[in-house]
């Protein structure tokens, strides 16, 4: 399996998003890559602007739910689908700990500049929710989305 990726998995009448990475920040960006993936190819789609957003510090797996769950919201408030993710420690980025949450930033493309491949996302359930380490180091997160 590759150093860091994502993949859908086959789920009833939802989706099911797995995401893999060498950190819990990267983790969480990879599950959102894998979320609008599921949705849109954003390939090649101009970057109309970029926002920041900045989340407490809770869980691993309650900051990937919030961060997905900022992911739906701008795309249902805003009309924007991002077409690059990044996410970092909050605080000093070089920075690990995670006790200062995360920041969020996203280089957002109007939705009528991409095409849209799949059913689009709706809420992220808590059921099966999971970000975290194995025994190696390794993050893994999933995550199931209401489409």
């Amino acid at each position: 399996m590759n150093q860091q990726g994502h993949r859908s998995v086959p789920h009833t009448a939802d989706l099911r998003i797995e995401a893999w990475a060498g950190s819990c920040h990267e983790c969480v960006a990879e599950a959102l890559r894998g979320l609008v993936s599921s949705f849109a190819d954003v390939s090649g789609a101009p970057v109309a602007r970029a926002t920041e957003r900045e989340l407490p510090a809770v869980s691993p797996a309650d900051l990937l739910a919030t961060a997905a769950e900022e992911v739906i919201y701008i795309l249902d408030t805003t009309g924007e689908v991002p077409v690059s993710v990044l996410v970092r420690p909050a605080g000093c980025p070089d920075q690990q700990d995670l006790a200062a949450g995360m920041v969020v930033i996203l280089e957002l493309a109007s939705a009528s500049r991409v095409q849209f491949t799949g059913a689009v996302p709706k809420a992220v359930s808590f059921h099966r929710l999971a970000c975290q380490p194995d025994a190696s180091g390794r993050w893994s997160a999933s995550m199931t989305v209401d489409v």
